[in-house]
């Protein structure tokens, strides 16, 4: 899980540094974003102080109303040791009170001149993005027709060459080696490359290339959502390979199960368009396509009208 601090939040975010400057370095723990209505009514039993604060355009006005001696007490309590920051929307003016407490506690008090719901929106999802669940896995993410398949199997079975193949048909790769993956939603996983090997694949004999230089900004991707698993491995003769596609295997990352296929390798199979193939197949189940069921029906079509024949 990543670091995050309240001065990644000025960055991110352009947002203004009115007070607190001493606090920039705080840390932030959780995605969580509070708006203290509440609070400004005198009401501090369960206030979230570890949480980032945001006040709109509600909470100033109320706080506005109230008397010097209560906006003072008010302010004070909002601005703890552990506050990592807050943010006030719409570009307010900012209380004089609040102005003075923030400074004391070394709170960061931030200005932003967007609408409260979008400032909050645009906060979570950066926030539960660098929050979310981790976790690397070896073998290759490549973009085939919009869809993300991850390439898995042993070291030296082909991963790294076919995907250099699936590159020169026009698909794009995000990672080689090891790809590194957070799970951003209870469904969704989503793969991109560590920054020290970015854009780079490793082919046996001939080291290490630079796709983008090679291939353009066009053959590569930063991150993808993965939602296919191929896995390689070298082709067993005693061992059963599904013929038809009715059963569907699943791989289970973190918490979410993805859809696998087993590929079986073996001198003479063209594993880039196998793949190629089995992600746009991939597309048309989506779509409600599904040939290994339409056979399936066929079959017991024919069957049905054999007996009915005999």
């Amino acid at each position: 899980m990543s670091k995050v601090r309240t001065e990644d939040l000025l960055d991110q975010f352009k947002l203004e540094l009115v007070a607190g400057e001493d606090g920039i370095h705080r840390e932030i723990h959780t995605s969580d974003i509070s708006r203290p209505g509440v609070e400004m009514t005198g009401y501090f039993k369960f206030y979230p102080k570890e949480r980032l604060q945001l006040l709109g355009k509600t909470e100033l006005s109320y706080f506005n109303e109230l008397t010097k001696e209560q906006r003072q007490e008010r302010a004070e309590k909002l601005c703890t040791d552990v506050t990592p920051g807050i943010v006030i929307t719409r570009g307010m003016d900012i209380p004089a009170e609040l102005h003075v407490a923030a400074n004391e506690a070394g709170v960061p008090l931030m200005l932003s001149p967007h609408k409260t719901t979008r400032v909050i929106s645009r906060l979570t999802n950066f926030l539960e993005t660098k929050f979310a669940p981790f976790t690397a896995i070896h073998g290759v993410l490549v973009d085939i027709y919009g869809i993300g398949v991850l390439i898995t199997g042993q070291s030296g079975v082909g991963k790294s060459e076919t995907a250099l193949e699936l590159v020169k048909r026009g698909h794009r790769l995000v990672a080689d080696d090891s790809v590194e993956i957070r799970q951003e939603d209870y469904d969704t996983l989503i793969g991109n490359s560590p920054p020290l090997i970015e854009h780079l694949l490793e082919i046996r004999g001939l080291g290490i290339i630079n796709v983008m230089t090679l291939f353009g900004a066009g053959a590569v991707r930063s991150y993808k959502r993965i939602t296919l698993v191929i896995n390689l491995e070298l082709w067993d003769k005693n061992k059963q390979y599904d013929r038809l596609g009715l059963e569907e295997e699943t791989m289970k990352i973190m918490d979410v199960e993805v859809p696998k296929a087993i590929i079986p390798v073996r001198p003479g199979r063209n594993l880039a368009v196998i793949i190629e193939v089995a992600a746009m197949n991939f597309r048309l189940k989506r779509m409600g396509v599904n040939a290994a069921e339409e056979f399936s029906e066929r079959l017991t079509n024919v069957i049905d009208s054999d007996q009915q024949k005999s």
